[in-house]
């Protein structure tokens, strides 16, 4: 049986399980995909067992997604980029390191708003912790010339544009209302969004006219910023489908099948989040 898991601390949230198992089921596996809660002292260790041939690979989060870097044998150019490792692939005796928030954000907004990536123009970002830094490197990849970074520590911002280079243009929280003008995408990478928080006075009435708003958070599956998007007409993208596709490149590298994301399992996961 090949097995598979996602490691963080606290873990009981995650539902990458019923993800993983609903695939396994479909395609009929031999396979299990379990989450393992590893305390940071443990990590060193878990990681031995992975390369020992205790599991195939697996994914992690929270608070590991920099540390485990250290114990990779290997890592991707575009983990190392972004800063971050959150799938890992056993083999040969070595483990190697891999980001798919990349691959789940585009992936999101491909199937979820067609053609968004045509003459952009200016996307804006808000936030600059470690969510950032993926959906950053994937704007940059897809060609979008100016990408303003909003954060609330505006130096966070800054140290975020030295590493990604020119594209980036750093701004304060405060100054967003000037920062949405003309915008053809609005990014939330932030935690604002969550238990119903939201932005105070943002006015999308300044977006472009067809700009998509797009929200990583996803319990609540609509957040106030996609609530607003939607009542001003704009395009939006829940931030569900990046859970979802982030999480098929791995599956497709630990058991050798590359599996499709449905309404089907999204509404399985909508249910299990009681929404």
């Amino acid at each position: 049986m090949k097995k598979a898991f996602v490691i963080g601390h606290p873990i009981t949230h995650s539902k990458s399980p019923l993800i993983h198992q609903s695939w396994i089921a479909e395609h009929g596996l031999n396979a299990s995909y379990e989450a393992i809660d590893i305390a940071p002292e443990a990590l060193e260790g878990f990681i031995s067992r992975l390369r020992e041939g205790a599991f195939v690979g697996g994914n992690v989060t929270i608070p590991h997604k920099e540390a485990v870097m250290a114990l990779c044998d290997e890592i991707d150019p575009l983990a190392a980029k972004i800063g971050a490792v959150n799938t890992l692939v056993a083999r040969d005796g070595k483990v190697f390191g891999s980001n798919s928030d990349y691959v789940g954000f585009l992936a999101n907004l491909d199937a979820s708003a067609p053609g968004w990536d045509t003459e952009i123009g200016t996307a804006v970002v808000i936030g600059a912790g470690g969510a950032s830094r993926a959906i950053l490197a994937g704007l940059i990849d897809r060609g979008v010339e100016r990408i303003t970074l909003v954060n609330r520590t505006v130096e966070r911002a800054e140290g975020l544009a030295a590493e990604f280079g020119p594209a980036i243009h750093p701004a304060a929280l405060s100054d967003i209302k000037e920062c949405l003008a003309g915008a053809g995408l609005l990014v939330n990478t932030s935690a604002i969004g969550m238990k119903g928080t939201g932005f105070d006075g943002l006015d999308l009435s300044r977006l472009a006219q067809g700009a998509v708003v797009t929200d990583i958070v996803y319990t609540p599956l609509i957040t106030p910023l996609l609530a607003q998007a939607q009542a001003e007409g704009f395009a939006s993208v829940d931030g569900l489908g990046m859970l979802l596709y982030q999480a098929v490149p791995g599956f497709g590298a630990w058991f050798g099948v590359t599996p499709a994301v449905t309404g089907q399992l999204r509404d399985r996961v909508l249910g299990a989040l009681g929404q």
